[in-house]
């Protein structure tokens, strides 16, 4: 669901994270005035923090928004972590909207601006677990698309370096789990000699994907760890191109990953037909996952847009920093 932009400026929302950061101006209603995107990430921030780095980043992004108008700043993400501007605490899990609105960290800019930053989520459990930024575009995910929501039960996955999913209940995060799918995919192709004879190229080839994904269901029975060497032994017996051989290893480890949620899914007597699902993140990768879901049998799946800038205007609503906005 996408809102249309009338009127005057009256929110800034930032979605700050480790390698990128993205600026939404926002009106009264939420809708979208302009949108602006920087590599300026907290790890790549023009100058290191003590020396005013995320004042300069900050400042290049949106500078010239406050000075034709004086509005509230909110963000989400990485910028709320030890390594960010200002530490926010973490709500723990289960937890709705109103612990992230009712938390905000206030950091103050050069400027004297206030940024509000939206705390994340942690799961005290055996294992415990963290998200920050993810549960902003969660909460934007119900807002914008409140018809996904109707049976109070949704798994909600969020592809990417640290794959997330998360079980939403009546709007609250339960509970969610973590796949480092993403980072091992990187590191397995950039550092071990699986990427040796790998020739990646642009787009997807399916077919590739999908043997991988066909390995890891028919052939996984001993783990991940026991399969991914076949990206290479498939290279060596001419089975495997050597540009298909990354799309085999994606495939085959985004089906780990949801063989091992099918599992863990399993052990409390629920499957995936259960759930109403739903994906977020880069398109490209969710059609990466929705084939792997519909390879192992899961065709309803929903790819959820406009999360992001959805849920930090209602966290921002909700906490009414929207009264203190001030004529320019």
């Amino acid at each position: 669901m996408h809102i249309e932009s009338h009127g005057s400026p009256a929110l800034i929302g930032l979605d700050w994270g480790t390698s990128s950061l993205r600026a939404y101006l926002f009106d009264a209603v939420g809708g979208v005035m302009d949108t602006r995107q920087s590599t300026n990430g907290i790890m790549r921030l023009p100058k290191p923090k003590e020396a005013g780095g995320f004042d300069e980043a900050f400042e290049a992004i949106c500078g010239d928004w406050l000075t034709a108008r004086e509005v509230p700043v909110i963000a989400a993400g990485m910028i709320g972590s030890a390594q960010g501007w200002a530490e926010a605490p973490y709500v723990t899990a289960p937890a709705n909207c109103a612990p992230l609105s009712g938390g905000l960290k206030t950091v103050k800019s050069s400027r004297g601006v206030a940024v509000y930053i939206v705390p994340g989520i942690i799961e005290r459990s055996r294992l415990p677990n963290v998200m920050r930024g993810e549960e902003t575009q969660i909460f934007g995910a119900l807002v914008a698309h409140p018809e996904f929501a109707d049976d109070g039960r949704t798994l909600i996955g969020l592809p990417g370096t640290h794959a997330k999913w998360a079980f939403v209940v009546d709007g609250s995060i339960e509970r969610f789990l973590t796949f480092m799918t993403g980072e091992v995919f990187g590191v397995l192709r950039d550092y071990t000699i699986l990427g040796r004879t790998m020739h990646p190229r642009p787009g997807t080839d399916e077919a590739a994907f999908l043997r991988g994904v066909d390995t890891a269901r028919n052939c996984g029975d001993a783990g991940m760890l026991a399969t991914i060497f076949s990206s290479r032994t498939l290279g060596l017996t001419g089975d495997l191109r050597a540009e298909q051989q990354a799309d085999y290893l994606s495939g085959l480890l985004i089906a780990h990953e949801l063989l091992g949620l099918s599992s863990h899914l399993a052990s409390e007597h629920s499957t995936l037909a259960d759930w109403t699902l739903g994906l977020i993140g880069e398109r490209a990768l969710c059609r990466r996952y929705e084939l792997a879901l519909e390879r192992l049998g899961c065709t309803d799946v929903c790819v959820l847009q406009g999360t992001t800038e959805h849920g930090l205007f209602h966290i921002a609503h909700d906490a009414g920093l929207l009264s203190t906005s001030r004529a320019g």
